[in-house]
């Protein structure tokens, strides 16, 4: 009698995972350094120009739709979990405009050959349990052959026109939360090697698969200025996104940033992603940092975080209370984490 075939893990079918797989900012900017602007179409409120979330299209003056899509590779071996966060990340970039979504797009990648058609529908179903959370359905998509396992969303938003926020408008003087512990990169690392605790393993399901919906609420708020999501870049990547958008520089504190609970200890065991190199190489010359800084310290600073939390900017005098209110809305980890200061366009880690 013949013994079962083992069926292989998800993640040893892809060659990266989660937000990790993103080109590194330095091959994004160049690809698209050629293409065209706004132009003629004065409705485009966001387009490349400024690196931002998504697509800004203005109706009618009162109401914009937001466009958006974000797919990648599997960071974990359960299918309907790896569902569940690639879905929390794509409707994220919605939240981080100031949104809300209405309705998402499946985009399907699989290796028929190589999967079980019942863990394809695990994952669908996962990213459809998300959208349910979110109140949003699935209403189509696209789906194809393809070499390794890839998934996830375009969705689609909506936002009052004088609510929409960019990465782009942060202003001298103010304070910087942050809504997520960072680490994501670094625990998705210690999966790939069999070396991340249970505990750490929930607390980054907990934390990747927790929407950002206080995005929506922030587009409301007027002392909020810039608004972003930090991703696959790190933290040090979204921050000097939002200082070159806003020409100004970003100081971040170190022993502010809001880690998850084993991220330094196995950040110092040598748990890091090619990713994290892959940032510091393309845009480490726009970061001013101490010179002791040890490298597993720099490396929790780029560390791409996949369905990771919102950066935002507020005015000074409101940061405590947002911070309650953002805590209270149940992100526990919300950390006032810097500010915005008049200067050159760039992050400095003090």
């Amino acid at each position: 009698m013949h013994a079962p075939v083992e069926k292989p893990r998800l993640t040893s079918l892809a060659h990266g995972g989660g937000c990790g797989c993103k080109l590194a900012p330095a091959v994004l900017h160049d690809l698209l350094s050629e293409m065209p602007k706004a132009g003629p179409f004065a409705n485009l409120l966001v387009g490349t120009e400024t690196a931002d979330d998504a697509a800004v299209w203005d109706l009618d003056g009162k109401t914009s739709i937001i466009a958006t899509t974000d797919f990648f590779m599997p960071m974990v071996d359960d299918p309907e979990t790896f569902g569940r966060i690639a879905a929390t990340n794509a409707i994220s970039d919605v939240y981080a405009m100031g949104g809300t979504p209405i309705f998402a797009l499946a985009i399907v990648g699989m290796p028929i050959d190589k999967m079980d058609p019942a863990d394809i529908r695990q994952i669908l179903a996962g990213g459809a349990a998300i959208c349910a959370q979110a109140g949003i359905p699935v209403a189509g998509g696209h789906s194809i052959d393809c070499p390794e396992p890839v998934y996830g969303l375009a969705v689609i938003g909506t936002c009052p026109t004088n609510q929409v926020k960019r990465n782009s408008v942060a202003r001298p003087g103010d304070r910087l939360i942050l809504t997520k512990g960072i680490g994501i990169g670094i625990y998705s690392a210690a999966i790939k090697k069999g070396q991340l605790s249970e505990a750490a393993y929930d607390e980054m399901i907990a934390s990747t698969t927790q929407l950002n919906r206080i995005g929506s609420d922030l587009g409301a708020d007027a002392s909020v200025g810039a608004l972003t999501d930090v991703t696959g870049f790190g933290i040090l990547g979204h921050s000097l996104e939002m200082a070159r958008g806003a020409g100004a520089t970003i100081r971040l504190q170190l022993d502010a940033l809001p880690l998850l609970t084993e991220a330094a200890s196995l950040s110092q065991a040598g748990f890091v992603t090619g990713a994290s190199h892959r940032n510091w190489k393309s845009y480490g010359d726009g970061v001013k940092q101490p010179a002791d800084m040890p490298e597993w310290q720099r490396h929790l600073l780029t560390d791409p975080q996949t369905s990771g939390g919102l950066l935002v900017s507020v005015d000074a005098a409101n940061a405590e209370t947002l911070l309650a209110r953002i805590r209270q809305a149940g992100y526990p980890r919300a950390s006032i984490v810097g500010s915005v200061e008049a200067g050159a366009a760039r992050v400095e880690v003090v």
